[in-house]
């Protein structure tokens, strides 16, 4: 009876460019971590400071920890009305681009018809169209509308911007789903909108979930078309509140209340990201290899 060999074989060693080609992607990585990392941990911290600790010194430990700051940002500078305004609009937005998105990349990446191929190329263009260069045209029609100021005229203004990219994102998954799945529940009879909304849609999950996070990042972070629109302060939004600190004060900011409006701004969007970061690894590439 021969002997079993149960030596496990060792892996070689990395070549000598391997190793060094490792430790500098290592290094640049530590690098690009501290500089995303430090500004909001400084921010973080300036956030607990008055506005004289925070120039006497910067990088200091506060000299009493507490939530002044915060609370003078929610209810004096108007944060607490703008934060909720701007969850309203997000989210409707949101709501309404993924709706009308999924739906418009559905047709045109699932049936054949005249002038399919000019409606996709028409929405990449909205990609190359630059937002500022739409600000006065937009301005007189949502004032003719009757909308200018208001929070549904800025709704439709963020839906009508962050359509082209979700009819883009969308197209390709909608477009690689086997279509022997919709001639099936055609068989079984059901009709074009249950076979989409119960069968289709679905199985475009992962891209769903992506564009989702890649629009709420967006619209959430939006600066200037609210800025230039939204011209009632009643219906102010985060980004609105955060320049009105340096606008409207002139010298006199209270940067510590500034960096706590910050820190609010922040915190969604790190908490969005974390929650459905498995997403985004897992469906971007997905969506660009179809």
């Amino acid at each position: 009876m021969t002997a079993i060999d149960t030596r496990v074989a060792r892996k070689p060693p990395p070549a000598k460019g391997d190793r060094w080609v490792g430790g500098v992607s290592h290094t640049a990585l530590v690098v690009w971590c501290v500089l995303v990392i430090a500004p909001m941990l400084w921010t973080l911290l300036s956030s607990f400071k008055t506005s004289s600790e925070i120039f006497a010194s910067p990088f200091g430990l506060p000299a009493e920890w507490g939530f002044s700051n915060y609370r003078n940002a929610w209810v004096d500078s108007g944060l607490g009305d703008a934060f909720v305004n701007t969850i309203i609009v997000v989210g409707s937005a949101l709501i309404l681009v993924m709706l009308l998105g999924s739906m418009c990349a559905y047709v045109l990446g699932r049936f054949e018809f005249f002038g399919r191929r000019f409606i996709y190329y028409l929405m990449l263009a909205g990609l190359t169209f630059p937002v500022f260069l739409a600000i006065v045209p937009l301005f007189f029609v949502l004032q003719n509308l009757g909308l200018l100021g208001t929070l549904p005229g800025l709704i439709i203004t963020y839906v009508s911007f962050a359509l082209p990219f979700t009819v883009f994102f969308l197209y390709s998954f909608f477009r690689g789903l086997p279509g022997e799945i919709a001639e099936a529940a055609a068989i079984d009879g059901a009709g074009e909108w249950r076979t989409f909304f119960q069968v289709m849609l679905p199985m475009a999950r992962p891209g769903m979930a992506s564009v989702a996070i890649f629009n709420f990042l967006g619209l959430w972070n939006q600066f200037l078309l609210p800025v230039a629109l939204n011209t009632d302060r009643s219906n102010w939004v985060l980004a609105q509140v955060l320049a009105s600190f340096i606008s409207s004060a002139g010298y006199a900011v209270d940067f510590g209340a500034m960096f706590a409006a910050a820190v609010v701004t922040i915190v969604p969007v790190l908490v969005a990201y974390i929650l459905f970061q498995r997403q985004l690894q897992g469906s971007v590439s997905q969506g660009t290899m179809k």
